[in-house]
Order: structure tokens, then sequence, then C-alpha cells
């Protein structure tokens, strides 16, 4: 065997990508940069390190950010770009925000029996298109602010998925105690009466994950706990909780009503891809599953509903009333749920961290990237013309900067780059407390609302694209795009007059 053989081989079966795409990667690792750190000096490779990594974070669904983020990390702390001191105090600052990533999306697992419950009986009692959808966005907008954004996203992809699980495992001439893989289930084993259908099923899922996505995004943007981003610019400014909602309600709120409006509009004139309703066999089949499960639950089950109720008012109490920090909440809200319902074992407690530490980790990465723009003073420039600017101008700007850069990257990382340049400019008299606290509502708000352009900007929308729902109902990502794009156009500008008018 060759030795291009034997790499073509080793990229494709053990890294699982094809040898073109590491061939290039490991060159701009190995040669380009350092060649532009060179002939251009720190500064010029600095930004063409930031946008390599937005390329990264850009190209998600090909292969996720974290090592080719963390190569591009590794790199410039060995040029010399950072220090691996500076990485680990950009970590310990921001330490809330990976407590709140690490515990409170772990803690929320172990409530996920009772948001299936609660979601379930939504779409089941809900006879009315418009009014269902109008409860999945609101109700997820609710959950969203008290709970975390990605672990709402989680929970209605479990809802969906097992709505789409049970019809074609009963479509299929199964029975709801059958084992039935849908990994494997074949549309053409149906009749062509339940193909229409599940075509309608499927267009009738789809809007209702994007209401449902959407409406994390309403909720994410209100609290500090709604978007990791959020509590990182809380801690900057020292907001507790309560103070945080009310600082950023003159564009929160009103966005959240442009959004629920949007919402109902879409259902009643049926453009987007929105409109599609339940087939009534669907239904019926549905109904029956949900009876069935009914008449399964033990009062054991019952006893369990009722813990993860309690622990979620707990919950809100505790957020609410700033009892703690963040994730020190979320670590009670772990204990609370688990040793109340008998989950006892590590394994058991293992799983909920799986969602979590993954992008967890990628938030070190961004500290490190982070730590390179400081050290480097690449924003400084930038920095200095925006606070140049007065009023009304200046958050405008602000919020529109921050919009267009987490359309194409990721809302976390451009937030994290923003306050911290802006706080600086308050520690160094650049800028008042009351200017500060205007620029941080207006980061705030402009990554979280204009990012539902793209799967990019939200991890919520991109967990739902790369989610196995997703291929099920046919959501790709053009799909994904479109849908989005009135609520997009309608959320940022209502945003944007905001921002300019109410702050």
């Amino acid at each position: 065997m060759t030795n291009q053989t034997t790499w073509d081989a080793f990229t494709k079966n053990f890294l699982g990508r094809s040898p073109d795409w590491y061939k290039a990667s490991i060159v701009s690792f190995l040669v380009l940069n350092p060649v532009i750190l060179y002939f251009a000096g720190p500064f010029a490779l600095g930004w063409i390190l930031i946008l390599e990594f937005i390329f990264c974070l850009a190209m998600a669904l090909q292969c996720y950010p974290l090592q080719p983020g963390g190569l591009l990390a590794i790199q410039a702390v060995a040029l010399g770009l950072t220090t691996t001191e500076h990485v680990y105090l950009e970590a310990v600052n921001n330490f809330q925000v990976i407590m709140l990533l690490m515990f409170m999306v772990a803690g929320i697992y172990f409530l996920k029996e009772l948001l299936l419950f609660t979601f379930t009986k939504i779409v089941l009692k809900v006879k009315s298109k418009i009014l269902l959808s109008f409860l999945f966005c609101a109700v997820s907008a609710v959950l969203s602010a008290f709970l975390d954004a990605l672990t709402v996203t989680a929970v209605i992809i479990t809802v969906a998925f097992g709505f789409y699980f049970v019809y074609h495992k009963i479509a299929s001439g199964k029975q709801f105690d059958e084992a039935h893989d849908i990994a494997s289930a074949d549309d053409h084993e149906l009749s062509e009466e339940k193909v229409n259908d599940l075509e309608d099923f499927r267009d009738f899922l789809r809007s209702l994950m994007m209401h449902g996505a959407v409406g994390t995004a309403l909720g994410g943007v209100c609290t500090l706990v709604g978007e990791p981003q959020n509590l990182l610019i809380a801690e900057k400014a020292n907001w507790d909780f309560v103070t945080f909602f009310l600082k950023v309600a003159p564009v929160s709120m009103p966005v959240l009503v442009v959004g629920l409006l949007t919402c109902i509009l879409l259902e009643k004139i049926k453009i987007f891809g929105f409109g599609g309703s339940l087939p009534p066999t669907v239904r019926k089949i549905l109904e029956d599953y949900d009876s069935y499960e009914a008449g399964k639950r033990t009062q054991s089950d019952i006893a369990r509903l009722w813990v993860q109720g309690i622990t979620a008012v707990f919950l809100c109490l505790a957020l609410g009333f700033h009892i703690a920090a963040v994730g020190v909440i979320g670590l009670s809200v772990i204990v609370l749920a688990t040793a109340f319902n008998g989950i006892t074992e590590e394994h058991q407690i293992g799983h909920a961290f799986e969602e979590a530490l993954p992008f967890t980790a990628l938030l070190v990465v961004f500290f490190a990237i982070v730590a390179v723009i400081h050290d480097q003073h690449l924003f400084k420039p930038v920095i200095d013309w925006v606070l140049t600017l007065e009023g009304t101008t200046q958050t405008s700007a602000f919020y529109l900067a921050n919009g267009i850069l987490s359309m194409i990257s990721d809302n976390v990382f451009v937030a994290t780059v923003y306050i911290n340049e802006v706080r600086a400019a308050l520690d160094d008299g650049r800028i008042s407390r009351e200017v500060f606290e205007l620029l941080a509502v207006a980061i705030n708000t402009g990554t979280n609302i204009p990012s539902v352009a793209t799967p990019n900007g939200q991890a919520a929308f991109l967990f739902l694209l790369t989610s196995a729902l997703a291929p099920l109902i046919r959501l790709s990502y053009l799909k994904m795009v479109w849908m989005a794009l009135p609520y997009t156009i309608t959320m940022s500008i209502a945003g944007l007059l905001s921002v300019i008018y109410l702050l």
C-alpha cells in the first residue's frame, strides 16, 4: 500500500472525513498562519484567526466546531498570540457560565418527563392549529426564560420524534407494545393513503418544531438563564435575575409580542411552509396511544411527575429570588430531582451531562479566541469608532453589528467578544455606567434576536437541525432558513425599533 493510499484510508475510515478536507485543514494549520505571522505580524494574523474560527462555526454541520476551533486555539498559543495563563483566566472569569451549562442543563434533563407530559397534552388536547402553534411558541418561550433554550428544544424534539415513531409503527401494521426501529422504517411499506397522511404529518411537525425553536429564542433573550451569553453579560454588568429582566424588557417584551403575532399570522395565511394541520387519522392513532400510556401509568409514575413539578417550582423561585449562583441552583435541581425519584446510580446520572459538556468544551475554546482578541487589541479600532457615536445611533450600531455577526457565527462567541470590550471601555473611563448598560442590552438583544436567521447563530436551532428528527420530517438547512425568514424580519425590525425608541 502506497503512502497516499494509507493516508486516504486513515482519513476516511479513522477520522471520518474526506482526505481533501483534512489535507486543506492541515496545510492551513501548519503553513498558512505561521507565514502570515512572519510577513504581516500578529494583528493581521489575529484577524485571520477570527475569520477561520467563524468559518469553523459556519461549517458546524460538516464538523463540530470543537475540533477545528480547538486546533486554532492551540495554534494561537503556540504562535504567541496569547498565553495559556490568559486562556485560564478567561475561563475562571466566566466560571458562572460554565457552571450554568454543566449543571443547569443537566438538572433540566431530570425534569424531561414532566415537560414531555405537558407538551404531549398540549398537542392532543388543542384542536385548532393556530392556537396550538401559538401555545407551542409561547410555552417554549416561557420555559426557555426559566430553564434553558437548548434543553427545551431537546424536549420538543423528543415529543415530535415520539409522535412520528408511534404513527409510523401503527401505519406499518405494528402494535403499540411491539418493538420497531424507526431508523429502518421504509415509507414504501405504507399504502398510498397512509403515505399522503405521513407527508401531511411531516408538514405539521415541521411547522410546530420551527414555532417551538423560535419560541426558545423569544424566551431566551428575556432572562439571564435563557442563553449562555446572557449570564456572561449579566455578570459583567452585575445584574441579578430580576434586574436583567427589567433592563432587557424594553426590547425583549415588544419582540415577544411581535414574534407571537407572527406565529399566528403565518398559520393564518399559510406561507413559508406553515399552516399544515394534523390529519384526523394520525390524531386518532396518537390519542389511542396516549390513552394506552395513561392506562399503564402507575402511582409511582404519577409521584415522579409531582416531584418534578415541585422541583420546577423551586427552580423558578430560586432564580427569581437569586438565592445562589445559577450553576449552584442547577446542581440543587439535580440533587432534588434524583434523590426523590430514586435515581441513585452513577450511570443514570451521567446521561444528563451528555448534551451540555460538548458545548461547554467549545465555550472554553471561545474564551481562548477571546484571549487572542484581548492580547492583540483586535477589536479596539472598531469599538473606539462605535464609541464615538452617540445616543440611539450608538446602541443601534451595536445591535446591528451583533445581529449580523450572530447570523453567520455563534451568538455566544459574538456576545463574549463585545461585552468584554465594552466592559474594558467602562473600566478605562471611556464610557459612563449608563451608556454601558444600554450597550449591554443592545449586545444581548442583538445576539439573541437576529440570530434566528440561520442554524449557525442559535445553538437550539443547530441542535434541531442535527437531530435524528430533522431527516424524518424533511427539515433541511435551507428549509429551516426559509421558514425562519419571516420571524427574522419581523423580530429583528421590532428589536431595532425598540432599541431606538424604547431604550
